[in-house]
């Protein structure tokens, strides 16, 4: 159990055409309660957002969002988050969340999830922080997306070491065990100061 688990999670805002990606979702919320963990996420209440955060909760973890106001405005947010963080920009969401979490997933979803976990990756790259980054590639979902980094890769655009700085796996126990383990052994030297420059 690491109950000094705080995973910041970024997913998409639908539920997709595929049962599966909901059940990981799900798995995912449910794993982390179990551990004792902490989820950070977008503090939406649709989608495989909704579901994480839903089963998290359930699973007895603390649930913290961050969410624009013109989201909350919207109604799009999830009321029931043990802290709901509202913020004004997409930055501001982006720095809070980074601030409040000691690892990152990233799950299938869309354009903002896309952007999310590749700011988290050059963060990392550019020594703005140390934390373990995971992209769980359920059902083929990133297989294309990974293939494309394999070939920046191979133009030489991308170096071995920063192919290194994430974690790719297609079972969610696996690789949320790795992040957790991968937690454990920085967290003596990292902490929210990390994201002072960001």
């Amino acid at each position: 159990m690491n109950s000094n688990l705080s995973l910041c999670v970024y997913c998409g805002s639908r539920l997709g055409n595929d049962p599966i990606f909901a059940q990981a979702a799900k798995h995912v919320g449910r794993w982390l309660g179990e551990q004792g963990g902490q989820l950070v996420y977008g503090g939406g209440n649709n989608g495989l957002m909704g579901l994480v955060a839903q089963s998290a909760q359930e699973a007895g973890a603390r649930v913290i969002g961050v969410i624009p106001e013109s989201m909350v405005i919207r109604e799009w947010a999830r009321k029931e988050c043990d802290e709901l963080i509202v913020v004004q920009t997409m930055h501001d969401r982006k720095r809070i969340m980074a601030e409040h979490a000691n690892a990152f997933l990233a799950l299938p979803g869309g354009i903002g999830t896309f952007e999310e976990f590749f700011e988290a990756w050059t963060w990392k790259q550019l020594g703005y922080h140390s934390k373990p980054i995971g992209l769980l590639n359920i059902h083929g979902y990133f297989d294309s997306l990974i293939a494309f980094i394999q070939s920046s890769f191979k133009s030489e655009f991308m170096i071995e070491q920063q192919m290194e700085l994430i974690s790719i796996g297609a079972h969610a126990e696996t690789l949320l065990t790795d992040l957790s383990t991968q937690v454990r052994d920085q967290q003596s030297t990292c902490s929210k100061s990390d994201y002072k420059n960001i």
